[in-house]
């Protein structure tokens, strides 16, 4: 099993960050890598079991399940259903944010697990960690820019 983690301290408070990170269908908003977004059969982004279909600038797609979202926690955690360009297997991930009180910023940590042949490790690692830490990122120039 295979495993990616990357955290952040955010210059926003919680409460931004957790406003854009927690819309299930808003990667294209905040996300440089994924150019459109949709919830499949127009269920609300924040139902448990919804499928988000979105597709990178390369026209390439992936189809994610959320699995649980908390806003008392601040948590996200969701599968990948299908990946054809992201040679992966049994991925789950999870994000979660808390405040940093003596700041008044938040701290952000997301990571997955799946399985991955050894020859493309390496690669999907990458891609991996730069997409969980450009998400981290866009949230905060959101309100930053």
């Amino acid at each position: 099993m295979t495993r990616v983690y990357v955290s952040a301290v955010m210059p926003i408070s919680l409460e931004q960050a957790w406003s854009v990170l927690r819309d299930f269908n808003g990667l294209p908003d905040y996300h440089p890598f994924f150019a459109k977004s949709y919830i499949e059969e127009g269920k609300p982004a924040d139902q448990l079991g919804c499928v988000r279909h979105f597709h990178d600038h390369d026209g390439n797609h992936i189809r994610e399940e959320l699995l649980s979202l908390s806003d008392r926690d601040h948590l996200c955690c969701y599968r990948i259903l299908e990946a054809p360009a992201l040679p992966v297997q049994g991925y789950v991930a999870e994000m979660r944010l808390k405040p940093i009180t003596t700041s008044g910023q938040c701290f952000g940590e997301w990571w997955a697990e799946f399985e991955v042949a050894e020859a493309d490790r390496e690669d999907v690692m990458q891609r991996v960690s730069d997409t969980f830490r450009l998400a981290f990122e866009g949230a905060a120039e959101r309100f930053t820019s």
